[in-house]
């Protein structure tokens, strides 16, 4: 047996109503599944380009006001992958463009990362491997 890749990721959000829009505009397209489920929470699901599913969940029972953390248990930051720098630069124009903070490009030996955050604080970052 063997993993083959992350098929998807959900983040839990507080308001589908401000982080629908917020997703919407970052990503430019429309989710491809909208749901409320059976069990318990409303979705939001992104199909990208090599299969992966990116999704955002609001539950049915409220989510507590205290801001993501990625120094706490759990999860630390969602990377979105980038084909390489320059696709890297003009995402900085895109958040500059939609008014999201951002901490830059940041070149390291592994690879180049551009790390902002959604609405509710979740570390979100786009990466693209080192040049060769």
């Amino acid at each position: 047996m063997n993993v083959n890749g992350i098929n998807h990721v959900a983040v839990t959000v507080r308001d589908l109503q401000v982080s629908g829009p917020w997703y919407r505009a970052l990503f430019g397209t429309e989710p491809v599944l909208d749901e409320h489920t059976d069990a318990g929470f409303h979705h939001l699901v992104w199909a990208f380009g090599d299969g992966t599913l990116f999704g955002i969940h609001q539950h049915d029972r409220r989510a507590g006001e205290t801001d993501f953390s990625e120094l706490e248990p759990g999860l630390d930051h969602v990377g979105f992958g980038c084909a390489d720098r320059a696709e890297l630069e003009q995402w900085v124009g895109r958040l500059d463009e939609l008014g999201v903070s951002h901490g830059g490009i940041v070149d390291a030996a592994y690879g180049s990362g551009l790390s902002f955050r959604d609405p509710d604080g979740v570390a979100l970052e786009f990466f693209a491997p080192p040049s060769r």
